[in-house]
């Protein structure tokens, strides 16, 4: 299936989910599962409190469904934007933060040799550390930018800034991790 077919087939579900079609916006649900899973979980570090908050965040979209509003960014935006809050959330009820568990960074490629894996290993774990020593949106940032892949537009839509301001937070958050990692 083609990109503008996906779209196409996604606006249509969203469509039919927004008048309450309740197939549709399981559709849709399959569709993002992974994607919204796996954001969570870099976030909170822990398989079950992500799968908790995944289905929070589908419990929540399904509740307010009927308000969305197409502006120009995929739907998939209006989904790291609830994920994001209640993330948010469940941080605020005092449970204790492991943002960017080790798990979460395995990037582990099956046709590594051993030694390769390991070296691959160190190099993921030290810029976990380093990662994790800038601040929570500079971190919510780069997650978002280079392990989800999203654009500048729907990074800008996911946390409420300008697109403009995440360019340059960007910038910051890549300096500093330079920084940290002595790469300057």
């Amino acid at each position: 299936m083609t990109e503008k077919a996906t779209t196409s087939n996604e606006s249509e579900l969203v469509h039919r989910a927004i008048k309450r079609d309740a197939e549709a916006f399981g559709d849709l649900y399959m569709l993002h599962l992974d994607k919204i899973y796996r954001y969570i979980f870099y976030k909170v570090g822990n398989e079950r409190e992500a799968e908790d908050l995944t289905e929070q965040v589908f419990l929540n979209a399904w509740e307010a469904i009927e308000g969305y509003q197409h502006r120009g960014y995929p739907f998939s935006s209006w989904l790291y934007r609830i994920a994001h809050n209640v993330v948010i959330d469940y941080y605020r009820t005092g449970k204790e933060e492991e943002p960017l568990d080790d798990v979460a960074f395995t990037l582990a490629d099956e046709n590594l040799k051993p030694e390769e894996l390991l070296v691959q290993k160190a190099e993921v774990a030290r810029l976990r550390e380093a990662i994790v020593q800038l601040p929570e949106k500079k971190q919510e940032l780069i997650l978002l930018r280079f392990v989800e892949g999203l654009s500048h537009a729907q990074v800008a839509e996911i946390l409420g800034k300008s697109e403009g301001s995440c360019r340059v937070m960007q910038h910051r958050a890549l300096s500093a991790l330079s920084e940290i990692l002595g790469e300057h």
